[in-house]
């Protein structure tokens, strides 16, 4: 009680809505720059229960902008240092914490079990998964994206459009942090903001924050509304266990990037899309590559010459 005695006092809170905080399940995917702040704000708040996916390490490069890590985690996984630091601003907080990448073999059974989605993954692929996922099942998604000094979050799914809606393909550049760099607190501000939207979900306030979208840009905040937008089509991710024998696999990765091919019979064809082999009919086409964003334009090229099925297979790094 004393614990969030203040927060108890905001008006449409009170011991009532503690308690639905407290009872809460969030799944968090991504314990980085956004990750952090919402692990962080969530867990202060009181929150009940967290699943927790990431599959990368700390590195010194993360520090400036991760303050839940610290050197002596350096070389850990983050899922697991951020399960300790978590633990210690609340021990009777109940963390599933596994340091592995999400894919869509298994999101669909992770999204059933959370009250609540939280995108903090930094990949598109990860994204559409559980934007795809959230879609289906009618579970809200608070998704988030952050690069340099601008980024987005956006409250989708549970009765709001989704991410397919708001951009039926990944944004243009699909560059990386390590790529463009990112300043600190603008993947601070973002994370809070996931948080704060996710509470307002699991508390039921009105205005909900699903359907809303805020963008940040040269330091200055606009929101507007997706209320409306349609639905687009588009390929889906698939994961390695969902492939099928019959499947035409392409592999998009030169040998020099990944001296294994995505499965045994894959051909590999990094120019291919606008040219090459298709599926047989009936069969399936599935591009793969490390992110999924060479796939997915691939996948474009295709369709304007296969009308059949083109599924995305976003191999990540430790495939290479």
């Amino acid at each position: 009680m004393n614990r969030h005695a203040r927060q108890q006092a905001v008006p449409g809170i009170g011991p009532e809505g503690q308690a639905r905080i407290t009872a809460a399940h969030a799944l968090v995917i991504g314990a980085g720059g956004l990750g952090v702040p919402v692990l962080q704000y969530l867990v202060g708040a009181g929150i009940g229960r967290i699943t927790l996916l990431d599959p990368d390490r700390v590195e010194v490069t993360n520090l400036h902008r991760q303050p839940l890590y610290g050197v002596a985690d350096i070389g850990r996984p983050k899922a697991l240092a951020a399960a300790e630091a978590l633990a210690r601003l609340d021990p009777g907080l109940r963390i599933d914490a596994r340091p592995v990448a999400l894919d869509a073999a298994m999101a669909p059974g992770l999204v059933a079990a959370a009250d609540v989605v939280l995108d903090c993954a930094d990949s598109h692929a990860a994204s559409y998964i559980l934007s795809d996922c959230c879609l289906a099942q009618g579970r809200p998604l608070i998704h988030a994206a952050a690069l340099g000094m601008s980024g987005h979050v956006a409250g989708l799914c549970g009765g709001a459009p989704s991410l397919r809606a708001l951009f039926p393909d990944p944004t243009a550049a699909g560059q990386t942090c390590a790529e463009a760099g990112v300043l600190g607190p603008v993947v601070g501000m973002l994370g809070c903001l996931q948080a704060q939207m996710a509470l307002q979900v699991i508390l039921g306030l009105r205005p909900s924050p699903l359907g809303l979208f805020t963008a940040l840009c040269d330091g200055r905040l606009t929101q507007f509304r997706l209320d409306g937008a349609p639905e687009r089509d588009g390929p889906r991710f698939v994961a390695r266990a969902m492939l099928r024998s019959e499947d035409l696999v392409i592999d998009l990765r030169p040998e020099a990037e990944a001296p294994r091919k995505a499965t045994p019979d894959a051909l590999r064809l990094p120019g291919y899309g606008a040219t090459g082999p298709l599926p047989r009919p009936g069969a399936r086409a599935v591009l793969a590559c490390r992110t999924g964003l060479r796939a997915w334009r691939a996948a474009n090229d295709l369709a304007r010459r296969w009308d059949g099925e083109i599924a995305l297979l976003a191999l990540g790094e430790d495939e290479t």
